[in-house]
């Protein structure tokens, strides 16, 4: 019979047969260094959104405000990121962050509302 080794540490495995960590660690361990990529990725996607989340909610305190593109801008506001998109039947697109949203007016000014859950 073969004798298999830790896929982490490289030890011996002793017990059952389809085993192929010597321990929760090392099955911890090694599950991390696959999936390092893929979770950055995500980790960083999500504090760029939670960013403009703290943003749209810091600015628009009472449901619904006018703010410039700049004032945004000067915050650190990212305008490619956002979580959904409603388009109403005139064709205005408002962008969401979870509940809290904005849709572009005239002369470089947004309507933040907030979307009641």
């Amino acid at each position: 019979m073969e004798k298999k080794n830790c896929l982490e540490c490289e030890d011996p495995l002793k017990g059952r047969t389809d085993k192929k960590f010597c321990s929760d660690y090392c099955r911890n361990s090694f599950n991390n260094k696959v999936n390092k990529e893929s979770k950055n990725l995500v980790r960083n996607i999500n504090n760029r959104l939670k960013k403009n989340y703290k943003i749209l909610s810091e600015l628009n305190v009472s449901g619904k405000t006018k703010v410039s593109r700049t004032k945004l801008y000067d915050k650190g506001f990212d305008f490619q990121l956002f979580t959904s998109i409603y388009q109403t039947k005139t064709g205005n697109n408002y962008f969401y962050i979870y509940n809290e949203g904005y849709l572009l007016l005239e002369n470089d000014t947004y309507l933040l509302i907030k979307k009641e859950i």
